[in-house]
């Protein structure tokens, strides 16, 4: 299983997500995203998402919230992927002008539902939204949720 992280950073009523145009053969092509990536060997979830927070963003995290755990089985070139969602309020630093991945943009929160995104993402922004630590599965099928199973704790 590939493990991810991913990271939503919040500041009042918008989030930084990024927009993934710049990458060859990218399975995110398109798509908006938060922010985050692979663990990097040795890794907790906790320092590849602040490293992966300071690499795509040039901002710090100086404090994250877990939100959850989801599994993708297959989605990544045929490999399950596994992916701890967090948020982020607490940060400093100066944004970064240029991503080697796509373009960073602070989204009004009420303009989310309107991007292209993957479609079980959306789910993510429930989770930031209440207390609780959310697992899921999804499964996709030609860039479709053909299924979604959520527990809540």
């Amino acid at each position: 299983m590939i493990m991810t992280t991913m990271c939503y950073l919040r500041d009042q009523n918008k989030t930084l997500l990024l927009h993934r145009v710049k990458k060859e053969n990218d399975i995110n092509e398109g798509k908006w995203i938060g922010v985050g990536g692979k663990f990097e060997e040795g890794e907790s979830a906790y320092e590849c998402m602040v490293r992966e927070i300071k690499e795509e963003t040039g901002l710090n995290a100086l404090s994250l919230k877990l939100h959850g755990f989801v599994t993708f089985p297959g989605l990544y070139y045929g490999k399950d992927e596994g992916m701890f969602v967090y948020s982020c309020c607490d940060f400093n630093g100066e944004l970064i002008e240029e991503c080697n991945e796509g373009h960073l943009q602070w989204v009004n929160n009420e303009d989310i539902p309107n991007l292209r995104m993957w479609e079980g993402d959306y789910h993510f922004f429930e989770w930031l939204n209440d207390d609780l630590f959310h697992e899921a599965k999804i499964v996709y099928e030609n860039d479709r949720v053909i299924e979604y199973k959520e527990n809540k704790y």
